[in-house]
């Protein structure tokens, strides 16, 4: 199975053409300006003396070459001087200050150039995964090699450091991403020593290693081919998967697939939320055990969305089955999404699925925060979005011998070697996708959604299939309407309660629509849902009746003590909450 990427895929109009211009016009210059105001751009310059305000960090190399990433994706559709010229200044102050031996690292190089390469927490080889796919991004749309030869001398210092002298203070990282950007440096080079690199890194995990610290956080508790469960830090957990994913398709690796396999089942069967967000547990940002998804204190850190869409995305070339283009257009429309504003300004880094503002004032209690920020302390989440978001084309379509996967539904033009294939649909407003071909006989095969109900025509391992001539059009419709998803029993925090749904999209009750006391409302199965239009929220918001109680003076009273009384209700998009005021939301609410 061969991935088609973004550069192939031209995304026209819809919901993600709405979004992708709000990240070029908006979003990419706001993470800028937060950037260069908190030192982050200027840091470049390594030039930082002790007593200098804005004292670079061990990650910040990190939040600015994702910012870069997604300058070259931009560019490629949508070309921008400013942008490509910022860029530019970047890579000649990383030029400027890169060691002769490769290396090059702000922190380490003005703040402890005597501490290099000898603490696997501070990030070391996470920023340096980040330049490297900043730089063969960049390399790909540009066709300028600066930059990727400068980290290509980098990669080759690493393996020298890591591999042949095995002189660092540890044998693996402590977050993983070096993995994948070694990777993708092997893809676009063809040099055989990356991907060993990246089989070195993985193969030595769980062994004994130097500087362990918490092995579990840092999955370095098993063997990777032993790690059947999604354990510790969920954004490393993802990104190890990616690698772990990458290398099994590359090298033929089965053991490494069936781990890859068996981490999916357990993310998606005990310890997903019903957004696709993963890592419940503010302490260590990580996984916790099976069903263990608390609403208000969920973590579900934006990144680790991402992280787990780019996992499916490898499961989806190694085994082509429906579920893991589900997973992503969970991600993609739910636990990601609510990671930006709807201005495009600011970012949520951790995303709960209930906010009860009046318990959030209790004491010794760690809650997630109310209203998006425009620059965290850690701003991994900003950039992570616009190059997730710029790119987003990469989740469209796959190829074979036998045909033409479609595994996401954007209005776009998709420009193949002997072919052009034009997808037109206003989804997920409706579940209508229209395709035009023009090129030879082949097959297309379309992912019909597991949410989907009423599908017309065979479906096998999540696909319906279609033959395609010479010039040819097929329609296919998913019939979308709003539905009430109940949870497993074993997920005790949401029994009794349910979470609604259209499509693939879910919704939430925000106070300043409903009131307060959100949780005591139950909605009316049997009246039904209204959509209506909504164009800040890109899909309907639905109205309907409900129930709750009149009178709520005393603390208890006997049971139907309160009459009930008729309401009306609305829910919004579980993305779009938190956009208009502060106050309190609830995705999984009572029906009667």
């Amino acid at each position: 199975m061969k991935k088609v990427t973004y550069a192939s895929c031209h995304i026209t109009g819809g919901f993600w053409a709405n979004m992708q211009k709000l990240i070029r016009e908006t979003s990419m210059h706001a993470v800028y300006n937060r950037f260069d105001e908190t030192g982050r751009i200027g840091a470049f310059r390594c030039d930082w003396k002790e007593g200098m305000d804005n004292k670079p960090h061990y990650y910040w190399d990190s939040d600015v070459a994702k910012w870069m990433e997604s300058v070259a994706y931009i560019i490629r559709k949508y070309p921008n001087q400013e942008l490509e010229e910022a860029v530019e200044t970047l890579i000649d102050q990383i030029e400027k200050n890169q060691g002769a031996d490769g290396y090059f690292n702000i922190y380490f190089t003005v703040v402890m150039p005597e501490k290099r390469f000898s603490n696997r927490d501070w990030h070391e080889l996470y920023c340096a995964g980040h330049l490297i796919e900043a730089a063969v991004a960049w390399y790909e749309t540009t066709g300028r090699d600066r930059f990727l030869h400068m980290m290509c001398r980098y990669a080759d210092y690493i393996e020298k450091v890591f591999i042949i002298d095995g002189s660092a203070g540890y044998v693996t990282p402590g977050h993983e991403e070096i993995e994948l950007a070694l990777v993708k440096l092997y893809d676009v080079t063809g040099e055989k020593r990356y991907i060993k690199m990246v089989q070195f890194f993985l193969d030595h995990r769980g062994y004994n290693e130097k500087n362990e610290g918490d092995s579990i956080n840092i999955q370095a508790h098993k063997p990777v081919r032993e790690q059947y469960t999604a354990e510790g830090h969920a954004v490393r957990a993802m990104y190890l998967a990616c690698a772990m994913a990458d290398v099994a398709l590359r090298m033929g690796d089965k053991n490494l697939k069936f781990a890859c396999e068996k981490m999916f089942e357990n993310i998606i069967n005990q310890r997903m939320y019903i957004t696709g967000g993963i890592g419940s547990s503010a302490v260590g940002e990580a996984f916790t055990v099976d069903y263990d998804l608390p609403n208000i204190t969920a973590y579900t850190e934006t990144c680790a969305a991402i992280g787990l869409a780019l996992f499916a995305q490898r499961m989806m070339l190694l085994d082509m089955n429906g579920v893991y283009g589900d997973v992503i257009e969970k991600v993609l429309y739910n636990g990601f999404l609510s990671g930006i504003s709807l201005d495009g300004k600011a970012f949520f880094y951790e995303n709960p699925l209930e906010i009860p503002p009046a318990e959030q004032k209790a004491p010794g209690v760690r809650y997630p925060i109310t209203k998006r920020l425009e620059v965290f302390r850690c701003s991994c989440c900003p950039p992570n979005i616009t190059r997730f978001v710029s790119s987003v084309g990469d989740f469209l379509y796959t190829v074979d011998e036998k045909g033409i996967y479609c595994h996401q539904f954007m209005e776009s033009v998709y420009e193949g070697e002997n072919f052009t294939l034009m997808m037109k649909t206003d989804y997920p407003h409706s579940g209508k996708v229209r395709f035009d071909y023009r090129g030879q006989p082949t097959t297309l095969f379309v992912r019909v959604p597991g949410w989907c109900d009423g599908f017309q025509g065979e479906i096998k391992n999540g696909y319906a299939s279609f033959a395609l001539q010479g010039d040819d059009r097929v329609d296919v419709e998913f019939p979308i309407k709003p539905v009430c998803m109940e949870a497993s029993p074993a997920l005790g925090v949401d029994c009794g309660r349910y979470a609604v749904m259209r499509g693939p999209v879910v919704y939430c009750l925000e106070e300043c629509d409903n009131g307060k006391y959100v949780r005591d409302i139950a909605l009316y199965e049997s009246a039904g849902f209204t959509e209506i239009d909504e164009k800040d929220f890109y899909v309907p918001v639905l109205k309907t009746k409900g129930y709750r109680r009149a009178n709520r003076a005393a603390l208890y009273v006997p049971k139907d003590h309160y009459p009930y009384e008729e309401v009306d209700i609305t829910l919004i998009p579980y993305h779009a909450f938190a956009n208009r005021t502060e106050g309190e939301m609830l995705v999984w609410v009572q029906v009667k």
